[in-house]
């Protein structure tokens, strides 16, 4: 057995703890030495893999929870990547990147997809496991001599591929370019396809924009548009939906399959199902423990891959990566529970509200209790501005807000550091979990815990990642009592899974409860699993938006989908939304149906 030990120096502390782990680890009473301190990482626990036994005492005897030991197969050694340092990640194998082809990734955050895509992009020369020693090419050769990455490695090596890598980070972008959209795409316009991208993106309006002050979706483009300008052989996309509404979403997935040069590589990180079906042609998963080790598996067919990974079974490794499946609406039609005879929770009149040049219009409706409602429409439709209404933030210039004298629990769009009283997660978990739903062990269990809070309780909330963050201010916002929930998009730069752990508390907070939640989210799957009913959003985007009524999850995704025109399909095995390829049959099909969302069984 291969034993990995890893040490999260972050939660380590050996001194405030009395070195639990030292003192009751079997090797050190018996004189020899499996754990010490080391000044290698800081004065923190430093665990010797190969004098290591596996016994566990010290996971359990550690009151952080800052250690894990992984028993694996010997035979997965030969596989081994790259590793960090002594106790830390270690990635084993990557994905075969595939000319001609788009190889997408799928997996949780913290498992290597950002790893594997600076190694082949060649950023980061792969170690081997041996972090000790220097690394570099010759080793990584002779490694992966007779295999189909050999190749890949020697072109790249060689000057042969050139890679271009658009980072996971895109805000980062305002810190580093100066200029604006303008001056930029045209000095690095390679290809001479500015022109055209101008006109497939959507990119006129920003055109004359510093980076500086462009908007989270306009940085998003910017950077994709950036990348397809350069002349090169191998593209790396990290997740290139983010901060995009539907539409732009699916727009921008076509661009890129459009507009890389033919036989190029192409790798994609995405956490949208929904794109990831629609923009690879193969994918790999990669599974293990975040934060500990990584495992990438053959590449499979897009379809068969996704859903490999929901269900959680590899045939190819014939490896379990879940215990329970994920499963959509297995039935495979949407949820339209009838609403006779539920209670009436909330009621508004219709309301009106300008901000500057923009102006919305909401109809009236009514909301159920313990119901989710979703709320879906293009950027800068108003929807966020809809949320504040509705939260209190804004006062509406004609109608009266509905939430007046109801305790309401926000999570805004953007989150800061700053937005919270407390310094540290733990202190905040604390207070909010002392008593009410926050309290309950299914809340514990579902939330703080699979969300991973309860190893952040010594972080301070400044240091947290943008995922992090994330999860907390959802936690935050799910722990208080509250009578309406508001969140707007919880399922940014948060893995699959944990987004539809999220979508499940969220549908358990409001049942539990019987309270009402409005979210608004980007990601059609999130939509699709959690939503009762949806409020969907039309106008024009920046000049006016109308918030129509609520209506059932089918016609409010129907409605949505065909202004759009897109259509979805359901997956025979997981439910899951597919997008149809344009043109397809069942894409003519459907549209000459008049069904959008999904053909109905009966």
């Amino acid at each position: 057995m291969v034993r990995i030990a890893v040490v999260d120096h972050d939660l380590c502390k050996p001194h405030r703890c009395g070195k639990e782990c030292i003192r009751f680890c079997p090797i050190n009473r018996s004189g020899g030495k499996a754990i010490e301190l080391s000044e290698i990482v800081g004065g923190k626990a430093l665990i010797h893999e190969k004098v290591c036994v596996g016994c566990g005492i010290c996971v359990k005897k550690c009151p952080y929870e800052a250690i894990t030991i992984v028993n694996l197969p010997d035979d997965l050694e030969k596989r081994v990547v790259h590793r960090y340092g002594p106790n830390a990640f270690k990635l084993y194998g990557l994905p075969q990147p595939q000319q001609g082809v788009v190889v997408g990734i799928i997996g949780k955050n913290g498992i290597g997809k950002t790893t594997s895509i600076k190694i082949l992009s060649g950023e980061l020369i792969p170690n081997l496991g041996k972090y000790e020693e220097e690394p570099n090419w010759d080793k990584v050769l002779k490694h992966f001599r007779g295999t189909e990455l050999y190749q890949y490695f020697r072109k790249l090596v060689n000057g042969e591929i050139r890679a271009v890598h658009k980072i996971q980070h895109v805000d980062l972008i305002r810190k580093y370019v100066k200029g604006t959209v303008r001056e930029i795409l045209t000095r690095i316009d390679e290809r001479g396809l500015l022109n055209e991208l101008k006109r497939e993106m959507n990119l006129e309006g920003m055109l004359d924009s510093k980076v500086s002050n462009l908007s989270g979706g306009e940085l998003q483009k910017f950077a994709i548009a950036a990348a397809l300008l350069r002349d090169a052989s191998a593209y790396f996309f990290d997740e290139p939906s983010s901060y995009l509404d539907v539409k732009e979403r699916l727009s921008i997935s076509s661009v890129i399959r459009n507009y890389i040069p033919k036989n190029s590589y192409v790798i994609v990180v995405e956490h949208d199902l929904a794109v990831l079906d629609y923009i690879s042609d193969y994918v790999a998963v990669v599974y293990g423990e975040p934060g500990a080790y990584g495992i990438y598996s053959k590449v499979y067919a897009v379809g068969s891959g996704i859903n490999h990974f929901l269900l959680g079974f590899l045939p190819v490794e014939n490896m379990r990566i879940r215990k329970e499946p994920i499963i959509f609406h297995a039935h495979t039609h949407a949820p339209e529970k009838d609403q006779e005879g539920k209670t009436i929770y909330i009621t508004w009149l219709p309301m009106r509200k300008r901000l500057g040049k923009f102006v919305l219009e909401v109809e009236e409706g009514e909301a159920y209790k313990g119901e989710v409602i979703g709320v879906l429409g293009p950027n800068a439709i108003g929807k966020t501005t809809f949320i504040r209404l509705l939260a209190g933030d804004l006062k509406p210039d004609e109608g009266i807000a509905v939430t007046e004298g109801l305790r309401i629990s926000y999570k805004p769009q953007y989150i800061r550091a700053e937005h919270f009283p407390w310094s540290t997660v733990g202190e905040a978990l604390n207070e909010l979990t002392k008593e009410g739903i926050a309290s309950s062990e299914w809340f514990q269990i579902d939330v703080i815990r699979r969300l991973r809070l309860h190893r952040l309780q010594d972080r301070s909330i400044a240091s947290l990642s943008g995922g992090e963050l994330q999860k907390f201010a959802i936690a935050v916002t799910l722990a208080k009592e509250a009578d309406i929930y508001l969140l707007d998009e919880p399922s940014a730069y948060i893995d699959v899974e944990e987004r539809l752990t999220v979508a499940k508390a969220i549908k358990r907070v409001s049942e539990t409860r019987k309270t009402v939640t409005f979210l608004v989210d980007h990601d059609v799957a999130v939509i699709d699993y959690v939503a009762d009913r949806v409020i969907v959003f039309n106008g024009e985007p920046g000049s006016y938006g109308r918030a129509c009524k609520p209506t059932d999850l089918r016609k409010g995704m129907n409605a949505f989908l065909k202004a759009i025109g897109i259509t979805f399909r359901r997956d025979l095995k997981t439910g899951r939304p597919r997008v149809n390829k344009p043109g397809s049959y069942l894409d003519r099909k459907q549209k000459s149906m008049g069904e959008y969302y999904y053909i109905p069984s009966s």
